[in-house]
């Protein structure tokens, strides 16, 4: 098919078409003609589409079929009916696509941490330029567990929760420019190892781990899904592949910034567990079997049922309709 011949042939059809679809009002004989032409339009653009792909002249009639279509179908669809596609569909579908590269920032987040706290506790330098040993024999004693009961479980949960939703959207957000993400990982790991070589420094190991694995469980891995989106769309741009710059860095744009709304119901849940049961007087192996409940639910979410969502050819990313053209074409 030669795409400008062919255009050339149907290019009073679709300026017809593009007419009609600007249009507020219709007489009956109008309405019948914008549905016909509409039907005509969609089944050239497929044949367009199955010949050459994507083209200027397929972009137009597009837009053109766009306008049409809401002429007699009117606005999109409910939001409240797109809920259940997007908890179902979009959000595990982009969960899953993270999942190797979620699992290399938690080996690099688990590494970071394990050697600062090995290089803090063999050299007692670096303990006492910490801070006096009184200091930190009270932060092991007391102020470690003493921090996630001393505000209410709801005010703290909603504490948490908001802090931790913020770093998980700037992580997303921020991912593009390559710096943030690795900032954030080290910044956390660092401080995870430093907590640990205190706390075992003054034989309190075990209630470091009693105190963050009920929810540190969830919350550390939510933090590393967000880190990996915010990498995989900085990589969207570094290495496109057979896409061009701008369009994958949109679609992966669009379909990983779902990750980040996902992650804040995520990180309401490990703040729930870190509000009321990880300073609760339950018993040590059920505060974490809990945190290991919730981590085992959304590793099935994310693994489980994303790779049925990818499998059905879901990304996360917006249906064709809705992402529009993806590419610019002047005339």
């Amino acid at each position: 098919m030669d795409i400008d011949a062919y255009s050339a042939a149907h290019r009073d059809e679709w300026d017809r078409l593009d007419e009609l679809g600007r249009r507020r009002s219709f007489t009956g004989r109008e309405a019948d003609e914008l549905i016909e032409r509409y039907q005509s339009g969609s089944t050239q653009l497929s044949a367009m589409k199955t010949v050459a792909g994507s083209t200027g002249q397929g972009d137009r009639l597009s837009v053109a079929l766009s306008r049409a279509r809401l002429r007699f179908t009117g606005t999109g669809a409910n939001v409240f009916r797109q809920i259940p596609a997007f908890f179902a569909l979009q959000l595990p579908a982009a969960l899953y696509r993270l999942r190797w590269l979620t699992l290399a920032v938690a080996v690099a987040t688990v590494l970071i941490a394990a050697l600062y706290a090995i290089w803090i506790l063999q050299d007692p330098a670096v303990i006492s330029a910490m801070g006096s040993d009184a200091d930190l024999k009270k932060f092991a004693d007391e102020d470690f567990v003493n921090y996630y009961s001393e505000n209410p479980a709801a005010s703290f949960t909603g504490q948490v929760w908001t802090n931790n939703a913020w770093i998980a959207a700037q992580c997303v957000a921020f991912g593009v420019l390559g710096v943030y993400v690795p900032v954030v990982i080290l910044q956390n790991a660092q401080n995870l190892g430093v907590s640990t070589a205190i706390m075992f420094q003054y034989g309190q190991g075990d209630k470091f781990f009693l105190y963050i694995l009920p929810h540190g469980l969830l919350e550390l891995t939510a933090i590393f899904v967000a880190a990996a989106a915010g990498l995989r769309i900085f990589w969207a741009w570094v290495a496109p592949g057979a896409l061009t710059r701008g369009r994958s860095l949109a679609e992966n744009g669009r379909s990983l910034f779902t990750v980040a709304i996902g992650l804040v119901f995520v990180l309401f849940v490990s703040g729930v567990v870190e509000g009321f049961v990880t300073p609760s007087a339950l018993p040590a192996w059920a505060k974490i079997a809990i945190g290991a409940l919730v981590l085992a639910a959304f590793l099935f979410y994310m693994l489980v049922i994303g790779r049925r969502a990818a499998r059905a050819g879901e990304t996360g990313d917006l249906a064709e309709f809705d992402a529009g053209a993806t590419q610019l074409v002047a005339g």
